[in-house]
């Protein structure tokens, strides 16, 4: 069989599919649309460098890859590559040649780490440390039914907090990237993220195709966002908690369930059938949150990084001399 890596052809609907269909095979836990694959190289940040890798073996895309440079971190250097490879495709050099090229392309980019997800099961954790990866921290997928099984029921708001959805906010954005920034910063992660540009969020996070205004919920105090619980959907009956965040001075009040309760009901509503969701295994307040709302961990992945090895040119390798 003819293996080769390329990148995604830009405006081809049906390379956008077959690449979105492999994400889906490879991890059926998070949201994956066309529209979402075309969107994200088209409207990334240049400075992401953000790159779609393709594996085709005899005109079949048997892998794929999105490869990028973390510029929102305050960290230099860091980047990340991440391949997904059909599951009856495994073992036949798509997923090395992805990672391979994703590394030089980083590398070249001047990253000096690379971080990637890998699922914490014996042949993927092999796949990883043969190549050089040392495992981080790990997290959870979490599934549940959005038909047979019943949510909790729906409360009223405390005195003095307003559910809205994200579409309210249609005119003007900008409380929700506050919202946002605020809580990404706390979020628990290898590689620090600072959400500074508003700009950049209109494009990437607020045009995204996937993001569902109307799921998306918020909880609003004194006229600010207070908290919010971010809905991903497919079109298709799946549902994803992109991010469901309280501001500190909000935290232990409960309105991360209330707005997480009422983005269910109204997914549920809307004809959705599954709800995923992920956290952070060490973060135990959103675990507890989501058992209570029926969620069952269905996976577990483990970030993995590996240092790269920078260039450094000499006299030797260019014949200069001092």
């Amino acid at each position: 069989m003819s293996l080769i890596i390329r990148d995604l052809r830009a405006g081809d609907r049906a390379d956008a599919e077959a690449v979105a269909a492999t994400r889906r095979a490879a991890l059926p836990y998070m949201i994956n649309t066309a529209e979402a694959v075309a969107f994200a190289v088209t409207c990334a940040n240049p400075a992401a460098g953000y790159r779609v890798l393709v594996a085709e073996e005899d005109g079949e895309v048997v892998g794929t890859a999105e490869a990028s440079l973390a510029y929102d971190s305050p960290e230099p250097g860091q980047s990340s590559v991440n391949p997904f490879v059909r599951p009856e495709c495994r073992g036949r050099g798509a997923g090395t040649a992805l990672l391979r090229a994703g590394e030089e392309y980083l590398a070249a980019a001047g990253a000096t780490a690379v971080y990637s997800w890998v699922l914490d099961e014996p042949a993927n954790r092999a796949f990883a440390a043969a190549r050089g990866y040392a495992p981080s921290r790990s997290a959870h997928f979490l599934s549940r039914d959005l038909v047979r099984e019943p949510l909790p029921p729906l409360t009223a708001p405390p005195a003095g907090v307003e559910l809205l959805p994200a579409s309210a906010f249609a005119s003007d954005p900008r409380p929700l990237f506050e919202a946002d920034a605020a809580v990404t910063a706390d979020e628990p992660g290898d590689v620090p993220v600072q959400l500074t540009d508003y700009q950049d969020w209109l494009r990437t996070v607020w045009g995204d195709p996937t993001l569902d205004r109307e799921l998306t919920m918020t909880a609003v105090v004194d006229g600010r966002v207070a908290a919010f619980s971010a809905a991903r959907t497919d079109g298709a009956g799946r549902y994803g908690s992109a991010m469901t965040g309280t501001l500190r001075e909000h935290r232990g009040t409960g309105l991360a369930r209330l707005v997480k309760n009422a983005s269910l009901h109204r997914a549920r509503a809307a004809g959705c059938r599954e709800a995923f969701t992920g956290n952070d295994a060490a973060n135990g307040p959103m675990l507890a949150v989501n058992r209570w709302f029926g969620y069952r961990i269905c996976a577990t992945e483990t970030r993995h990084v590996k240092r790269l090895a920078t260039t450094v040119r000499t006299t030797e390798d260019t014949g200069e001399s001092a």
